[in-house]
């Protein structure tokens, strides 16, 4: 389920993308604060623990392993 949530939330973070004033960054906090919010609505506490590790990924840290991902392909 939490990996559904992260799809979810990387296809708006991806829409968002195209609102003007906004850096990736910005679209990247708002992205993980939605997954944040998705995550506590989950009943079972362990699910929700597993997703919310999740969404402390800083966007600096999600950047290096998106770049070295791309690099390795």
């Amino acid at each position: 389920m939490s990996h559904r949530l992260w799809m979810i939330g990387i296809l708006l973070t991806i829409a968002a993308v195209s609102l003007p004033g906004c850096s990736t960054g910005q679209l990247y906090a708002t992205g993980q604060s939605w997954q944040r919010n998705q995550c506590n609505q989950i009943m079972d506490q362990q699910e929700r623990s597993r997703c919310l590790s999740s969404t402390h990924t800083s966007y600096e840290a999600y950047q290096q392993e998106s770049s070295s991902r791309n690099q390795q392909k």
